[in-house]
Formats: structure tokens, sequence, C-alpha cells
């Protein structure tokens, strides 16, 4: 299980949400990613056999009319760079790698044999490996000499919006309930839409906002309903 987790959400989702990146714009991907939390509760629901409220499909049902409203909404990027479909059902699909790795690493933590610390370290150091295998081997190694400005932001990337972010993510969650935490976390694609229009000058079409509305605001949706779950 550690090892289909390792692969599932790190070579293939990575690989796959990278692919579509390129293909797409930022605030299109940031939007799309408002969809993650509505698919997770269908994939509870389906797999972990976990009871979803009519409210929950509605707001399922709600986001994917919006991601399809992104997909198909006209939008431009950086230096005219378009977003493609293509571009953003590559991001989709790598939402859905997304969920069947929190799954399974789920069913690891619920067996009680491995903490939330330890489940991540074995699954992201295997999915490394396997990263840097495939990359190896496709690939080649990759380059070393970047400029100073490259190497902070990978740098960046990898100890403030993954490590840093990561731990910031687990504390919290020890400090407030889960479903107020998902409400937060559904800031993700609002934020990243918002920076992608003000730092990389993206323009979103009227059905790239409409649809980014519908997505953000199902997701919400699905996060207050699990908190008055909970608190029935």
């Amino acid at each position: 299980m550690i090892l289909i987790g390792a692969l599932v959400g790190v070579p293939i989702q990575f690989l796959i949400q990278f692919a579509g990146l390129v293909r797409t714009t930022v605030s299109h991907a940031s939007l799309m990613v408002g969809v993650l939390p509505v698919l997770l509760a269908a994939g509870s629901a389906m797999f972990a056999h976990e009871h979803v409220t009519v409210k929950r499909w509605i707001a399922l049902l709600t986001s994917t009319l919006g991601a399809g409203l992104i997909a198909f909404g006209a939008s431009t990027g950086e230096a005219g760079s378009q977003a493609t479909l293509l571009g953003d059902l590559l991001v989709a699909a790598s939402l859905i790698a997304a969920v069947v790795w929190i799954l399974l690493v789920q069913v690891m933590m619920k067996s009680g044999r491995y903490t939330p610390i330890t489940a991540s370290a074995y699954v992201m150091t295997s999915g490394t490996l396997m990263l840097v295998i495939w990359i190896f081997a496709t690939e080649g190694p990759p380059p070393v000499h970047l400029s100073a400005l490259t190497w902070v932001s990978v740098v960046a990337m990898g100890l403030l919006a993954t490590t840093v972010t990561t731990y910031l993510w687990n504390w919290g969650l020890a400090q407030v309930p889960a479903s107020q935490a998902g409400v937060f976390l559904n800031l993700e694609p609002v934020v990243g839409a918002i920076l992608g229009v003000l730092v990389l000058h993206d323009v979103l079409g009227p059905y790239g906002v409409v649809g980014g509305l519908l997505v953000i605001g199902a997701a919400i949706v699905v996060a207050m309903d699990e908190g008055e779950s909970k608190a029935r």
C-alpha cells in the first residue's frame, strides 16, 4: 500500500499536473484545484463507504459543472499563452490521483501502524525515489547549472511550498476541527487565481469566472456540511 500510494501520489500526480500546467494558465489550474474537496467526498463515499449527504452530491454536480465552464471558457495568460481543454483535463486528472493518494494514506493511518508523520514520510520518500528513477530513465540527469534565481525558486518550492506548509497544515489540524481547516484549504484556488491575474497577468473569461465561483462555492458547502454532520 505504501508503494502504491507513493506511485500515485508523487510521480503520477505531479508529472500529470505539470504536463497540464504547461498547457493552461495559472488561474485556470488554480480554479480547477477547487474541485478537490468535492472529489474527495465522492471518493470517500465510493471506496471508504462514508456517508455523503444529498447536499454534498448536489455540490459535487455543481462543482463538476463549474470545472466544465472553466475548461471551456477562454483565458489568456502570461505572454499571451492560452488555456487549453487538454491542459485543464490533465490538471483534473492529477486531482483524481491526489484523491486516490489521500484515501490510501488514510487507510494506512486508520490501521494504527502509522502516524500522520510516518505515513507521509514513507509515501513521499518512496515516491520521490520513483520519480528520480523515471526522470533518469527518460530524460537523463537534470541540469544543475542553473541561475541563482532558479535555485532560489526550487528551494522555495521544496522548503516553503511543501515542507513548511505540510507541517503547518498538520499543526493546524491539531488546533482546529478538520471541517474548519477545510474551509481555509478552499482559499487555495482563490489565491492562485488572484495571483495568476495580478502577477502573471492572466485574463479570465466570463465562463472561467462563473465556473470558478461554482467550484469554490461547492467546496465550501462540502466543508460546512461536514462540520454540521460532526456537530450532530
